[in-house]
């Protein structure tokens, strides 16, 4: 997997969110700091305690000029549905086609019980507000997820 350049521009997107709304990157740009983070599926035990320490840091997350987008190759039906089980207070992307995760080099080989498939890895980019990337997270614990990336944009943003 190779992913964009610390420093580059980060890959553009624009996606339907849990409600069908299109959300674009570049709408954040001189605005926000942008957290993205790829997951694998929507309602598995990791992806619920990454989204839920992410929805319990919301008010902490706004204080740092940053929001946090979440992408995965669910369908936006499905992400709907984890958002409202949830009460997920932050967007949801769905990337069926897989093609922003190929941007970010996140989509590749999977090996599980045994079991070799593609998906997505479980890694995370943080955007400033000029748009670049500052980092990328590519050892990700769902448990601290959200400590992790609030205590590197203190740090470092």
């Amino acid at each position: 997997m190779e992913f964009p350049k610390i420093g580059n521009m980060a890959p553009a997107f624009s996606l339907q969110n849990q409600n069908g709304d299109k959300i674009t990157l570049k709408d954040y740009r001189d605005k926000k700091n942008v957290v993205v983070y790829f997951y694998p599926k929507a309602s598995t035990p990791g992806c619920t305690v990454q989204a839920c320490g992410i929805r319990d840091t919301k008010k902490t997350f706004a204080k740092l000029d940053t929001v946090v987008l979440a992408l995965s190759p669910d369908p936006v039906a499905k992400i709907l549905k984890f958002v409202d089980k949830q009460e997920l207070n932050f967007d949801l992307l769905s990337d069926e086609g897989h093609v922003i995760a190929d941007k970010y080099g996140v989509w590749g080989l999977k090996k599980f019980m045994g079991r070799e498939y593609d998906g997505i890895h479980r890694i995370t980019f943080i955007v400033g507000k000029d748009g670049r990337l500052k980092h990328v997270m590519e050892k990700v614990k769902t448990k601290t997820h959200h400590d992790d990336v609030i205590s590197w944009v203190e740090e470092n943003l």
